[in-house]
């Protein structure tokens, strides 16, 4: 590899760590603004805003069964299901809490926490180790 490929290859990395940052800004925002438009309680958003981190137990277990829990917990598809069983079973409670799980995600990306490769938890898709 020569000093210009390497160069722009690193270059490359950082724009997209960038974009995928923003755009845990943008869900972070738009979460916050649906947990508001739905009226319930700052405080229940601030009691379940890190629970989806009791998915790290899984590395009790092992590094290959922490980073598929922690990854199922910390993918937009969780809040996205908990947001069909609230609105098709009637359940707003579910809207709010699932807005709240969209958040911490949207804020773990903001903050650069990515989703887990199996090899070490600090190994992610926005920090490779």
């Amino acid at each position: 590899m020569t000093m210009d490929s390497a160069v722009a290859e690193r270059r490359g990395r950082e724009t997209v760590r960038l974009l995928l940052r923003a755009e845990g800004a943008v869900a972070l925002l738009l979460s916050l603004a649906a947990y508001n438009a739905l009226g319930y309680s700052w405080w229940l958003f601030a009691l379940t805003l890190l629970a989806p981190d009791l998915a790290m137990l899984g590395y009790l277990r092992d590094p290959a069964t922490g980073a598929l829990v922690y990854n199922l917990a910390h993918t937009y598809l969780a809040p996205f299901t908990l947001v069909l069983i609230g609105y098709l079973g009637g359940f707003p409670v579910l809207l709010a809490l699932a807005a709240v799980w969209a958040a911490h995600i949207g804020l773990d990306r903001l903050l650069a926490y990515g989703l887990k490769y199996p090899a070490a938890f600090k190994d992610t898709h926005l920090s490779r180790e």
